[in-house]
């Protein structure tokens, strides 16, 4: 049975995401609220809660996963960035964007994808989630919670609780949150002078990006 954690969403409780870290760290997988619906996160060094998140989305190894970060700075740690990247990123983060990078040797293999060797990456702006990264105190491995056969992220986190109890340890419920998924954009196209390459337009304006 997941266990429901209701935290105020611009003052989060401490202890409640205390608890939701120490569910991490024992291998759970947690349904934590964004600034663009909710996502699915577990601990990135966990092979199992890793293939136990995949179940549930029902999503094979070619499916990117995102390392929710921090910042900027703690991203670097697990992608190769270049000078124009960075500034893509600086103008863009935080906010509801995924970025697909190459992967540094920080990355473990089986959460990177397996011919391309690169992972997807973000910034998240929700105050409840930046929070829980602080605490947890690395990144955390993440997908957006769209139930399998369905297209739209889920928002409502009693609903969550209700379909998915008996595959999660926890629900963070910080109140309602939108329901789109985040704007996704493949910069390795910029190796070699291209342009970023627009996967998925979500959440995230393009002209943050200079890319309408």
């Amino acid at each position: 049975m997941a266990q429901f954690l209701q935290v105020h969403p611009e003052n989060p409780q401490p202890r409640l995401l205390k608890q939701a870290v120490a569910f991490l760290t024992s291998g759970g997988v947690v349904a934590v609220p964004t600034d663009s619906s909710y996502a699915l996160v577990c601990h990135l060094d966990d092979k199992t809660a890793v293939e136990k998140m995949r179940r549930i989305r029902q999503v094979d190894d070619k499916h990117h996963l995102t390392l929710l970060c921090r910042d900027l700075s703690e991203l670097s740690n697990y992608a190769k960035v270049d000078n124009r990247q960075y500034r893509l990123l600086k103008a863009a983060t935080p906010g509801a964007y995924t970025f697909i990078l190459e992967a540094t040797k920080e990355v473990p293999r089986r959460v990177s994808h397996p011919q391309r060797k690169t992972i997807g990456l973000r910034v998240p702006e929700n105050k409840t989630l930046l929070e829980l990264l602080a605490l947890h105190g690395e990144p955390l491995l993440a997908t957006t919670l769209i139930p399998p056969g369905e297209t739209e992220p889920m928002n409502d986190a009693q609903e969550i609780r209700e379909r998915f109890e008996h595959e999660l340890a926890a629900v963070i419920d910080a109140g309602a949150c939108p329901l789109e998924a985040t704007t996704v954009v493949d910069l390795t196209s910029m190796e070699g002078g291209g342009d970023p390459t627009i996967i998925r337009q979500g959440r995230g304006a393009l002209r943050t990006l200079g890319l309408e």
